[in-house]
């Protein structure tokens, strides 16, 4: 008999169960991403009658939770994300009990450690405990180690289908530190499938795939720009690349299986795929399953400014809703609709400037279609109202569109006007020129 079964055996509880101990006002994590609850989640569902004000963190939910489907008004359930997903944003729209915890990524194990308040149960999927006894958390470290340490009760549902990755460190949890055992359904997880890429994403990815050199380091952000990108890359004649990133993409599979990556140049775990999560097919889950040239780790390592940054020519790549023509980033709402969050964005956006000879890429196509079929401008004379800065003026480098990129370093405030107008659609230029000129912005001598 293997070492731990016994003590397996003697923490396996049903679903019901587990969800029975749950009382109001409690705070619930439920786990991150592909390896967010599910059995457990049906269960509480059917408490919806029972309970009042049971607070449920996680962050980029991958599957519909059935507590907020039971109870869409929020009186016996309230919802908070990290990181807004699909679900989240339309659950806010339709004004459901849905809310964002504004972060920067790489202090969230901090949060959980010493801000957030004490977490009274902690359930995730796991990957099949091992024969030394450890639950492997998947292709979700993040912080996933942090909410374990800190719960009054840990929960694990184990699903056959989960990858084990290996580490890094945090990247699992030991039945000695396991208070209640599940058996889930085995559902197979969630795939992330971008939208086919736009003429204008693949023009933006050119420009950025030229910036590129032999032996960069690569971090890549969610969406279609950076997933091109990293295609881009793998029908080049670039070699030796690395990759030291937040969210491990199929991308990255096409990178490796072309020999473009091989991390021989990292400071920091050389010949290794570094990430905190990933998100994409089951093409991507099954590199991951065991693989040594990944490791996975919390993500106060991968999104740590500095161990990111030792990393000579780091590439960082990432989208925005808009930016306005003072060089501000906003990524994450429209005026005060909430698409996103913050993430990892302004951690590799300063990571990137802080390593020898690295860029950081902010990538948005010049205009958007509104729902009304009008075009609008993503280039601004200033955001819209209510709008979240991700990356501010200050910070921001390289800011890419269809029609070009311009490095904001180092630059005047009519620099940027000018530099940033001409990323901006033609048809819109004229009325950021008297924007700027408005706002005393634009000298005189570069009028056209």
């Amino acid at each position: 008999m293997p070492r731990f079964s016994k003590e397996c055996q003697q923490k396996l509880v049903t679903a019901e169960y587990a969800a029975s101990l749950v009382k109001s006002h409690d705070w619930i994590d439920y786990g991150n991403l592909t390896g967010q609850t599910i059995a457990f989640d049906q269960a509480l569902a059917r408490r919806v009658h029972e309970l009042t004000d049971v607070k449920i963190s996680t962050i980029l939910p991958q599957y519909t939770p059935q507590v907020m489907e039971a109870d869409p008004e929020g009186n016996s359930f309230v919802w908070n994300s990290w990181h807004f997903s699909k679900w989240d944003r339309k659950a806010a729209q339709q004004q459901r009990p849905v809310y964002y915890a504004p972060i920067r990524y790489s202090e969230l194990p901090r949060y959980i450690r010493e801000n957030v308040e004490p977490i009274d149960i902690s359930v995730r999927q796991v990957a099949p405990m091992d024969e030394h006894g450890f639950f492997n958390f998947g292709p979700q470290n993040s912080h996933s180690k942090a909410v374990c340490d800190r719960a009054r009760i840990v929960i694990v549902e184990v699903n056959q289908n989960i990858p084990r990755c290996l580490g890094g460190y945090h990247e699992a949890v030991h039945i000695s530190e396991v208070d209640y055992i599940i058996e889930g359904s085995n559902p197979k997880l969630p795939e992330l499938v971008p939208g086919e890429a736009t003429a204008a994403d693949k023009k933006v990815a050119e420009y950025i795939v030229n910036e590129i050199k032999d032996g960069c380091c690569l971090q890549l952000g969610i969406g279609p720009m950076p997933l091109i990108v990293g295609k881009m890359i793998a029908q080049s004649d670039l070699k030796d690349l690395g990759c030291h990133t937040e969210m491990m993409v199929d991308s990255y599979v096409d990178m490796v299986e072309a020999g473009k990556i091989t991390g021989r140049y990292k400071t920091t775990d050389p010949g290794k795929l570094a990430y905190t999560f990933a998100l994409g097919t089951q093409r991507l889950y099954d590199f991951l399953h065991d693989n040594p040239m990944c490791c996975s780790y919390p993500v106060d390592y991968t999104n740590n400014v500095r161990i990111a940054s030792a990393n000579d020519n780091l590439i960082s790549v990432n989208n925005a809703l808009e930016v306005d023509i003072y060089g501000q980033v906003c990524a994450e709402s429209v005026g005060t609709r909430h698409i996103s969050g913050t993430g990892g964005q302004l951690d590799f956006v300063l990571a990137a400037y802080e390593s020898r000879g690295g860029k950081s890429f902010i990538c948005l196509p010049s205009t958007y279609t509104d729902a009304g079929g009008n075009i609008k401008s993503r280039i601004v004379p200033i955001l819209t109202p209510g709008a979240i800065v991700t990356d501010s003026r200050t910070v921001a480098q390289y800011i890419v569109t269809e029609y070009g990129l311009f490095n904001l370093k180092g630059k005047t405030t009519w620099q940027r006007a000018e530099g940033l107008i001409n990323l901006a659609h033609p048809d819109f230029r004229d009325d950021l020129i008297k924007a700027a000129q408005k706002q005393n912005i634009w000298r005189r001598s570069n009028k056209r």
